[in-house]
C-alpha cells in the first residue's frame, strides 16, 4: 500500500512540475556589482530590491563579490532599491527592454550622524536553489534569534531531525557535515549536543549540497551539509555576543570580534555550552526465538547526562598587496560527555532466572586543535583568477572510560570491570587549488594529499576481590594503529550561458589504509582507486523559475571508529566494536529539481540513489552467552526513491508560511551469517512553520514537524513529532534582542523506540528523552561596519570520512 502511496505522490509532483512549465512572455535579466565608492571594494550582503507600481516584487542579497541579479523580469519600468547599514540608500530607475548589466554601482558610506535604518519593504528570500545545492538563509528567518541550529535544521529543505535528535539528509544519516566548508572536531564525537546548544543567531546560512562538485572529497552517500557562520570581517571593528539558557539543559553562548587596521585583519570567535539532564528512562527487551531453550532479557534504568564543551579560534589576514594574501587560522576545542546509568536486569534462560542491579559510568572526552595556513595569489587580468596553496595540521585525542559495577546479584557471578580506550589521531593536509574564469567558462583544478595516523590503546580490567584491585585482561586488551593516506586530483568546468548553467567535473582519488595490532603483530591493508564524476545542469525559465538536474557518485569510507576493534561493553549483555576489514562503498545519485521564486519560493525534487556493498550495522544474538554483538560489515544493497517539496510564501509583508515534506521509499538487503535479510518501507517527514512580525519589533512563530519511522536492515524506529512556539523582541533596534521559546509543551518525555530482529531473536530499546524544552536568550551586536577584508577564496575542507554515528 505504501508503494502505491509513494507513486501517487511522485505523479502529483511531476504534474505540478509540468503544469508550471508553460510558455510565458519574454523575460529579461537585470544584474550589477555593488562597490564601496571610497575603497572600490565589493559590497557584501547589501539588500537589493526591485519595485514596480509601489510593490516590491523581488529582493536579493549581494554575494561576497558584490554581485546580484534578477532573472525573469518582464518588460517595463522599475525602481531598483539598494541599502545596507552604514551606507546611504540608493534608488535607480530601470527600463527593462533587454538583458541589462548595470555594471559597477557605487555606494557612499554614511556619516556617523546619518546611520539611519535602511528600509526596503520586502523580505529576503529564505531559500535559494542553485544547480547543485539548496541554500537556507538563516539570518532572513526571524526565529534565528531564538532557536538553536538543531531546531533550524527542522526547517531546511531535505533535512529532518528524528526523535533522538539525529539529523537526517533525505531520510538517511550517510552525509558529511561541515562548518564553513571545513570539518569540525567537536562534530566528530558529539554532534547532537553541540548542534542543540549552538545558537542560530551566529549562523549565516545552511547549504544542503546534493550534487557536490568535484572540489569536495567524495565522502557522504547522500551529500554534504555546510553550516556557514556569520564571521564577516570588515574595516574598523564589529562583534556579536549571544547568551542562552535552556530548561532542561543549561547555559550556552558564543561570540565573535573582528578588527581591521591597514593591511592586517583579525577575527576571534568562541563558544561554550552545558547540557545537563536527569531522569532519562531507558529499557531493553530481548527475546530469543527458534532456540531449544528460550531466553529473555528485560532491563529498566534511569540515566543522567552531563555534557560540557568549549570551542574557539582566531583568523589572521595580511594583504601583502592587491594580488597576494596570507591567512592563518587556529581552532582549539574540547569537552566531555559523562553518562551515569542505574539499571536493573532480569534474565531468563529457560527456567533459570538471574538478576542484578548495575551502576555504570561512561565518560567520553574530546579535544584538539587544527592549524591552517593559506597563501592566495591573484592575477591582474581578472579578480576571480586565483591560485591557492594550503596546509593544515590537526591533532586530537578522544579517550573513553567505562566503569561498571554490580550489586544485588541473583544467580549472577560477573565481576565489576573497567574499560579504558585512549585514542588519538594526527592529520596533515597539503592542497593546491586553481580557478580561472573566462567570459562564460570557469575552470577549477586542484591536487590534494591527506596523511592520517591514529592510535587506540584499549584495556579491559576485571576487579579481583582477593587483591581488592582491577587487573588487566590481556586477551581483551590491545594497541591498534591506523594509517590512512589519500591522494586526489580534480577538475571542474562551469559554463554559464544566458539561461543555462552547466557544471561538470571529475575527481580521481587513491586511498591506502593500514591497520596494525601490536600485541598480536598482525596487519590489515586496503588499497583502492576511485574516479568520481559529478554533473549538474540548471535552466533558468521565465517568471523566476528554474529546473536543475544532477548526477554524482559518492564514497562512504569507514572512519576510525568503524575500523577500531575496541569492544565497548558499557552496556552488559551488549557489545559494540569496529571492523578493521571494512571497505569503501560507492553510490550513484540522481536528482531533478524544479524551483519557482516569483514571490515566495517553491522547490520540488525527485531523487534516486542506489549502492552495492554498503556498510550495514549488524546485530547478532549468541544464545550460549546471552549476548548481542553489534558491528558493521560490507554486506548491503540499497535503493532509495524519494520526492521532496518545500513551499515558502509571504502571505503579507509581516506574515510568512513555510511547508515542507519529504517521502522516501527505501529497499535494503544483505547476507547475515548466510541468511538473506531484507527490509523496505516508506520514510520521510513533514513540517509546517508560520511566523508573524508585530508592530514595535515583536516577532513570533509556530512550528510543527512529523517524522515517519526510520527503516534499517534489521528493523525500524517509531514515528515522532515536534511542536514549537517562539517569540523575540528588539530591546534596542538591531543591537539587543531578547528571545524565548517553548517546545512540546504538552509532553515532558518522548519515547524513541528502536526495534531489531534476527533469525533467532527480537530486540527493542526504548529511550525516553526530555521532550518539553523552554529557553531564553539575549543577542547583542556592537561595532562599526565599513568595507570588507579579503579572505582566501579556497581553503582545505577534509570531508572524506564517514560521519560518526555516536
Amino acid at each position: 500500500m505504501s508503494r502505491y502511496f509513494l507513486m501517487i505522490c511522485i505523479v502529483i509532483q511531476c504534474s505540478l512540475i509540468m503544469g508550471t512549465l508553460q510558455a510565458q512572455e519574454n523575460k529579461y535579466q537585470i544584474s550589477g556589482v555593488i562597490v564601496d565608492s571610497l575603497t572600490q571594494k565589493p559590497g557584501e550582503y547589501f539588500t537589493v530590491a526591485i519595485k514596480k507600481d509601489s510593490l516590491v516584487i523581488k529582493s536579493v542579497v549581494s554575494d561576497g563579490q558584490g554581485k546580484f541579479s534578477f532573472p525573469g523580469i518582464g518588460q517595463g519600468e522599475y525602481k531598483l532599491l539598494i541599502g545596507s547599514l552604514g551606507y546611504k540608500p540608493k534608488q535607480l530607475i530601470i527600463k527593462a527592454k533587454a538583458d541589462t548589466d548595470l555594471g559597477k554601482i557605487n555606494m557612499t558610506p554614511a556619516a556617523s550622524n546619518e546611520l539611519g535604518e535602511v528600509s526596503i519593504a520586502g523580505s529576503r528570500p529564505l531559500i535559494k536553489q542553485e544547480s547543485d545545492r539548496i541554500v537556507y538563509d538563516i539570518q532572513a528567518d526571524a526565529e534565528s534569534k531564538v532557536l538553536s541550529v538543531m531546531d533550524m535544521m527542522r526547517k531546511v529543505p531535505l533535512l529532518s531531525v528524528d526523535a533522538d535528535d539525529n539529523v537526517k539528509l533525505k531520510g538517511t544519516g550517510n552525509y558529511r557535515i561541515l562548518i564553513n566548508g571545513k570539518p569540525s572536531g567537536i562534530l566528530t564525537r558529539d554532534p547532537k549536543e553541540y548542534l542543540k546548544s549552538m545558537p542560530a543567531a551566529g549562523v549565516q546560512k545552511i547549504e544542503v549540497i546534493t550534487t557536490p562538485p568535484s572540489k569536495y572529497e567524495s565522502e557522504g552517500l547522500s551529500g554534504i551539509i555546510n553550516i556557514i557562520t556569520s564571521r564577516k570581517m570588515e574595516n574598523g571593528y564589529n562583534g556579536n555576543l549571544n547568551a542562552r539558557y535552556q530548561f532542561p539543559g543549561g547555559p550556552s553562548g558564543n561570540g565573535n570580534f573582528t578588527i581591521k587596521q591597514g593591511k592586517f585583519g583579525a577575527n576571534f570567535y568562541g563558544g561554550t555550552g552545558v547540557w545537563q539532564v536527569d531522569g532519562i528512562k531507558i529499557s531493553d527487551i530481548r527475546n530469543s526465538r527458534g532456540t531449544s531453550i528460550p531466553s529473555s532479557l528485560y532491563s529498566l534504568g534511569f540515566q543522567k547526562i552531563d555534557n560540557k564543551w568549549g570551542w574557539g579560534g582566531g583568523e589572521l589576514s595580511y594583504e601583502i598587496d592587491s594580488l597576494n594574501l596570507i591567512t592563518v587560522e587556529v581552532n582549539p576545542y574540547g569537552g566531555y560527555n559523562q553518562q551515569n546509568l542505574m539499571q536493573h536486569f532480569d534474565i531468563m534462560d529457560g527456567a533459570a532466572l538471574s538478576a542484578y542491579d548495575m551502576a555504570s559510568g561512561t565518560r567520553y572526552e574530546w579535544g584538539g586543535t587544527d592549524y591552517t595556513f593559506n597563501y592566495q595569489k591573484g592575477f591582474r587580468d581578472k579578480k576571480e583568477h586565483l591560485l591557492t596553496f594550503s596546509y593544515k595540521f590537526f591533532n586530537s585525542s578522544e579517550p573513553q572510560l567505562n566503569d561498571v559495577m554490580f550489586s544485588n546479584k541473583v544467580n549472577f557471578t560477573g565481576p565489576d570491570y573497567k574499560q579504558e580506550n585512549t585514542s588519538s589521531s594526527k592529520e596533515q593536509t597539503i592542497q593546491v587549488d586553481y580557478v580561472n574564469p573566462f567570459k562564460k567558462l570557469t575552470v577549477e583544478a586542484g591536487v590534494k594529499a591527506i596523511l592520517r595516523s591514529g592510535e587506540s590503546n584499549f584495556q579491559y580490567l576485571n576487579f579481583n576481590p582477593a587483591q581488592n584491585n582491577y587487573l588487566i585482561d590481556p586477551s581483551q586488551s590491545n594497541i591498534y594503529g591506523n594509517d590512512q593516506d589519500i591522494f586526489g586530483v580534480y577538475n571542474t568546468y562551469t559554463l554559464k550561458l544566458k539561461d543555462w548553467t552547466f557544471k561538470a567535473g571529475a575527481r580521481l582519488e587513491g586511498t591506502a589504509v593500514t591497520g596494525n595490532f601490536e600485541s598480536t603483530n598482525t596487519t590489515v591493508k586496503t588499497d583502492y582507486f576511485n574516479l568520481i564524476p559529478s554533473v549538474s545542469f540548471n535552466r533558468t525559465l521565465k517568471n523566476s523559475q528554474s529546473l536543475s538536474l544532477g548526477f554524482t557518485q559518492r564514497i562512504q569510507r569507514p572512519g576510525i571508529w568503524d575500523l577500531n576493534p575496541f569492544v565497548d561493553k558499557s552496556r552488559p549483555n551488549f557489545e559494540y566494536f569496529g571492523n578493521p576489514d571494512l571497505k569503501a562503498t560507492l553510490s550513484n545519485n540522481f536528482e531533478l529539481t524544479y524551483s519557482n521564486f516569483k514571490k515566495g519560493s517553491l522547490n520540488l525534487s525527485l531523487s534516486y540513489n542506489f549502492a552495492n556493498n554498503t556498510q550495514q550495522q549488524v546485530y547478532e544474538y549468541l544464545p550460549a552467552q546471552n549476548l548481542t554483538r553489534v558491528t558493521s560489515f560490507n554486506i548491503g544493497k540499497s535503493r532509495l526513491l524519494g520526492t521532496n517539496a518545500n513551499f515558502n510564501y509571504p502571505i503579507t509583508a509581516k506574515w510568512n508560511l513555510n511547508v515542507s515534506a519529504n517521502l522516501n521509499y527505501i529497499w535494503l538487503e544483505g547476507m547475515i551469517n548466510g541468511v538473506l535479510a531484507k527490509n523496505s518501507g516508506l520514510t520521510g517527514y513533514s513540517s509546517f512553520t508560520t511566523s508573524y512580525k508585530f508592530e514595535k519589533t515583536w516577532k513570533t512563530s509556530v512550528s510543527f514537524n512529523y517524522g515517519a519511522p526510520d527503516v534499517m536492515l534489521q528493523g525500524q524506529s517509531n514515528s515522532y513529532y515536534y511542536m514549537g512556539f517562539s517569540g523575540s523582541k528588539d530591546i534596542i533596534k538591531d543591537k539587543l534582542t531578547f528571545s524565548a521559546m517553548v517546545a512540546n509543551p504538552f509532553q515532558k518525555y518522548r519515547a524513541y523506540r528502536s526495534y531489531t530482529e534476527g533469525v533467532n531473536f527480537t530486540q527493542e530499546r526504548i529511550r525516553e528523552n526530555p521532550f518539553r524544552r523552554i529557553s531564553f536568550g539575549l543577542n547583542w551586536k556592537f561595532g562599526k561596519l565599513k568595507g570588507s577584508i579579503k579572505k582566501s577564496e579556497r581553503s582545505i575542507s577534509n570531508d572524506d570520512t564517514k560521519k560518526s554515528s555516536n
